[in-house]
């Protein structure tokens, strides 16, 4: 099989649902921004994923910029809700099993289920933001959980093919405990000459982190879920 080098540029778009709560300087908050409100609250974001493997080995930097707000009235009071979210994971990956299905991929690679072991860092800021009334109070933290984690694909056929990761991270050492999880239905074509796998998904981020520091405590106990869309560039 041929082993050159390659670099794979992932554009997409996550449209991210936040579940779960927070709670900032004395006060809780139930975070709840649906889907259907991502975008209508949404001031800024950009995601994207880029990769550098031989087919049997692999490094990759994933990252995410998102801005959210939501209010709701509390005891004839508005609240408010900003959250701006960072995010960068990298990591290195190394497949451990492969077996070939038979025939070629649209890239004339042959068809294969494969297995890939990953481990990595994920770098978190966050800022939030309540704003009751007159009062306003803001905190901003950031941390880096060592994540592990499984990653599969498998061919489907010439063009579909799936592929699903998940991971587990924190461990105490930034968050307490961190779960994400994606899985990718693609579609391989050429974009421009170039080949492209189209893919759509879901994924979950799950990170549950408390600071102990008073009076300033910050605790973040919140689920990002919701479809992806994007494509995978192959150069």
């Amino acid at each position: 099989m041929d082993r050159s080098w390659r670099v794979i540029v992932s554009p997409y778009v996550w449209g991210a649902s936040l579940t779960g709560k927070s709670y900032l300087y004395g006060r809780h908050a139930h975070v709840d921004i649906p889907f259907s409100e991502t975008l209508k609250n949404l001031d800024f974001s950009f995601m994207g994923n880029v990769e550098v493997t031989n087919g049997a080995f692999g490094v990759y930097v994933d990252g995410q910029y998102t801005k959210t707000s939501q209010h709701e009235n509390v005891y004839n009071n508005r609240l408010g809700l900003s959250v701006t979210s960072s995010l960068i994971a990298a990591g290195a990956y190394y497949r451990v099993y492969e077996h070939r299905l038979g025939g070629t991929n649209a890239i004339d690679r042959p068809r294969v289920f494969a297995i890939e072991p990953t481990a990595g860092l994920r770098w978190t800021r966050l800022k939030a933001g309540l704003n009751l009334g007159p009062y306003e109070v803001s905190r901003k933290v950031e941390w880096v959980d060592p994540f592990v984690g499984l990653r599969l694909y498998v061919d489907l056929d010439e063009r579909w093919n799936i592929a699903a990761e998940g991971d587990v991270g924190g461990f105490s050492v930034g968050s307490d405990l961190s779960l994400n999880g994606q899985i990718y239905l693609g579609y391989r074509t050429e974009l421009l000459g170039v080949p492209a796998n189209l893919r759509v998904g879901y994924r979950a981020l799950y990170q549950d982190y408390k600071t102990n520091n008073s009076p300033e405590r910050f605790a973040w106990d919140v689920t990002q879920h919701g479809p992806v869309v994007g494509v995978s560039l192959r150069f």
